[in-house]
């Protein structure tokens, strides 16, 4: 039974995700970002967004929870750590070692509010 309320947990928080990710990008664009990769998947992790900001290639990660709050105090220095390795990656695997990076958050709360941490984390800083 337990493995059972577990997997519905865990549906959910994927589903979760998904929605905030979908509302994350249609809020970048509508601030004139061009999303150029969703969920893009490495050996290193998965970045929930890349997009295009002018001339700044942005690795964004999306946080969802009840408030923006919670979701703000949920990044870890884990889930940096593999940022990061997978932000080299793709930077690698694409050749854009030339330009300007960042890393932002997008803060989603329950009712589906989006809020954008620019320059969370500068790559300067590893």
């Amino acid at each position: 039974m337990a493995d059972e309320a577990r997997k519905k947990r865990g549906a959910k928080a994927y589903q979760t995700g998904i929605l905030a990710e979908e509302n994350a990008a249609r809020f970048l664009e509508a601030q004139g970002c061009i999303v150029l990769a969703r969920r893009y998947r490495t050996p290193h992790g998965e970045i929930d967004l890349i997009v295009r900001d002018d001339a700044v290639l942005v690795f964004v990660e999306v946080k969802a929870r009840p408030s923006r709050t919670e979701a703000a105090y949920s990044l870890t220095a884990r889930q940096w750590a593999r940022l990061e390795g997978a932000a080299l990656h793709y930077v690698a695997e694409t050749d854009q070692t030339q330009v300007d990076m960042r890393f932002d958050v997008i803060l989603v709360d329950g009712s589906g509010i989006c809020e954008r941490i620019e320059n969370a984390r500068h790559f300067d800083e590893w």
